[in-house]
């Protein structure tokens, strides 16, 4: 009976480590979707394929994510080279929002959805299509965590320990 115990353990194991290298379903939508730069051309999200990601839908008319924003710098600049930062506004005025980038010193990656935003976060777990939502995703296409409503401190500080640590 123990050896079965034991085997079955393994056995477990095994598996959990095996899961942890296959991407998630919400991250190969994501992965297999395009958007759009702020330059209007298309960007291809498979190019962030392999790279620890917070990924944050947002809108400029959006409050919450407004407040977010300086918190979501922070968090690039700590961690630098080591987890990227990418905003995909749910937007389809790429000159708005390359002035918005701007107002808010925006320094990393902003793509636009357009009219792909809503179907593509509700692919991503988001039913509700709420706004701020936030994915986070490791390095091996992993969906660690996702969150509709603000990010703070805390919760970003949570997400990149999880990024860096597996």
């Amino acid at each position: 009976m123990k050896a079965l115990l034991l085997i079955l353990c393994v056995l477990s194991l095994g598996v959990a480590r095996a899961d942890t290298s296959v991407a998630s379903p919400e991250s190969t939508a994501l992965f297999a979707a395009s958007v759009w730069d702020t330059d209007g051309r298309p960007f291809a999200l498979a190019r962030l394929r392999g790279k620890p990601l917070l990924v944050n839908f947002w809108a400029r008319w959006c409050g919450p994510c407004r407040q977010e924003i300086p918190e979501l710098l922070a968090l690039r600049h700590t961690h630098r080279g080591k987890l990227e930062v990418i905003g995909i506004g749910i937007e389809d005025k790429p000159e708005a929002v390359k002035e918005f980038a701007r107002a808010y010193d925006m320094d990393y990656p902003v793509l636009l959805a357009k009219d792909k935003g809503i179907p593509l976060m509700q692919a991503l777990g988001n039913t509700k299509a709420g706004l701020p939502f936030t994915l986070v995703i490791d390095r091996n296409g992993q969906v660690l965590s996702r969150k509709m409503g603000i990010m703070k401190k805390p919760d970003l500080d949570a997400a990149a320990e999880a990024l860096l640590h597996r």
